[in-house]
């Protein structure tokens, strides 16, 4: 089943109305952590993001290990990412290779159909290297490929076109937003909630384009996750 919030957030651009946006207060408090599963407005979930210069040197994406099986169900991370994102049937070869079925790719509204490992990317949203540059860089191996494997949280890992992946690359907000422009209040949401999530801060540039963005969104209730 594709991932409704992201489909509801992408219909309800298509209706967004502006807002008025208040300037930035300090970054991640004691306001996330209060509640088990606080909600708060999209706005103000962009204003709890911390703000600092990225940590730019050192990235490897080893640092993050590899594609994990974390439930022991015999699928890994990649899988279970294609599994739940699709919208038609299945085939599973054995050793749960994903050999076939149907996507909705929602960076550029496209469909795909077929073999998923000649067209389609499992990525993260926030990918690898805007997390080490933005906070990883701080954290133990376990919590690198935690963060990696993450399928607690829905905003985390997507499956889109190799050509979107790679357009992409490893840039924030500021540096690349989804061609398919319905999707680009769904994408900031699950960018701003993943960095709350993991703790990850902003850079200025990134939090201008985020606020600029969410500006034109719906102003949404959207749920911090704890880890």
């Amino acid at each position: 089943m594709i991932r409704t919030f992201r489909l509801w957030c992408t219909a309800l651009a298509l209706l967004a109305l502006a807002g008025v946006w208040f300037p930035a207060t300090a970054g991640p408090t004691a306001e996330v952590a209060a509640d088990p599963v606080p909600r708060v407005q999209l706005r103000k979930a962009v204003q709890l993001l911390g703000v600092m210069s990225a940590h730019g040197t050192g990235f490897e994406r080893s640092a993050f290990g590899r594609w994990a099986d974390a439930d022991f169900d015999g699928c890994d991370t990649r899988a279970e990412v294609l599994r739940a994102e699709a919208v038609g049937p299945v085939r599973v070869d054995e050793g749960c290779v994903i050999a076939s079925g149907q996507w909705y790719s929602w960076y550029d509204d496209r469909p795909v159909t077929g073999d998923p490992a000649r067209r389609l990317v499992v990525e993260h949203v926030v990918p690898l290297e805007e997390a080490w540059a933005s906070g990883a860089y701080t954290w133990d191996a376990a919590k690198r490929e935690a963060y990696a494997n993450d399928l607690a949280a829905q905003a985390t890992l997507t499956a889109v076109t190799a050509e979107t992946h790679r357009e992409k690359a490893g840039r924030d907000p500021a540096g690349w937003l989804p061609p398919y422009e319905a999707s680009r209040c769904a994408y900031i949401t699950d960018w701003v909630l993943t960095k709350l999530r993991w703790g990850l801060t902003v850079d200025f540039l990134e939090a201008v384009k985020l606020t600029e963005v969410a500006q034109g969104c719906p102003n949404v209730p959207v749920t911090l996750r704890s880890r």
